[in-house]
């Protein structure tokens, strides 16, 4: 749980002094026994993802609402592909949240949970066709403050990360039946990395051209970032929704992760 703690502070929180909203809407410390309590389903908090002087390094985009998962799921792909693909920026962490699909970007250094809005509500518009009704939503309680998985929740189901591959599994009920192996979680985290500085301001500003707000967009990262899925020249793009069974076990093997059954058996 000590490792988990740690991947979830690198990529999602802050060196300070960080709160949760307890059940009465009140600021408490966010100490390390209270996240452990949360992780092992004990007592689910929404962890404040936004410092007193108004600044974020979580962005999380959210997939979800009544029916229309396959939709849903599809959003996602899009979302997570273009962040890549077309702003080459380094892999988000997908998770299940009990009732909607997930995208957590880590930012390196905060930045104005104004700016953060911007660039989630940019992401929408550019890269999800203007014709669905399926959008990502991120309204100010999402980017503010959020339950971090792996998390119980009130309806009895557990949020999670995933790896991406899996989701199509998932699509007619985002969430987990039985607590998710910390081990597994630890292995869908370790090997993500921040967006810096650089790679935030860059994306941006090619997003706010692309919006028609800037008249010039800097040239594109020439290095390659990280993907989540390893790809092959035969499948370009990410192999979101394609992987198969053998594909996903033999990616958590590699790791030394078990894999687990996701429903308890009668």
């Amino acid at each position: 749980m000590h490792k988990l703690i740690s991947e979830l502070t690198r990529l999602y929180l802050f060196e300070e002094q960080q709160q949760y909203v307890d059940a009465d809407g009140g600021a408490q410390p966010l100490t390390p026994a209270v996240l452990a309590r949360h992780l092992s389903g004990e007592q689910t908090v929404a962890v404040q993802l936004v410092t007193g002087s108004g600044l974020t390094r979580a962005l999380v985009l959210e997939f979800g609402g009544k029916g229309g998962g396959e939709a849903h799921w599809s959003a996602l792909c899009a979302i997570a592909n273009a962040v890549q693909h077309e702003l080459d920026l380094p892999a988000p962490a997908v998770s299940i949240s009990g009732t909607a699909f997930q995208l957590w970007l880590s930012l390196a250094t905060p930045v104005p949970v104004a700016q953060a809005r911007q660039f989630v509500q940019l992401l929408r518009s550019t890269f999800l066709p203007a014709s669905t009704d399926i959008l990502a939503a991120a309204p100010p309680a999402d980017v503010e403050q959020a339950a971090l998985p792996p998390a119980l929740q009130p309806s009895g189901k557990w949020a999670a990360f995933i790896h991406p591959s899996m989701g199509a599994a998932f699509v007619d009920e985002p969430g987990l039946d039985m607590p998710p192996p910390p081990a597994a979680q630890l292995g869908f985290l370790e090997s993500l990395r921040s967006i810096n500085p650089g790679q935030f301001a860059q994306a941006l500003a090619k997003l706010q051209g692309h919006a028609g707000l800037l008249e010039a967009v800097p040239a594109p990262v020439a290095a390659p970032l990280p993907t989540l899925v390893s790809q092959s020249p035969a499948q370009p793009g990410l192999l979101l929704q394609d992987a198969s069974l053998e594909d996903i076990v033999r990616w958590l093997h590699a790791r030394n992760i078990e894999p687990t059954f996701r429903h308890r058996l009668p």
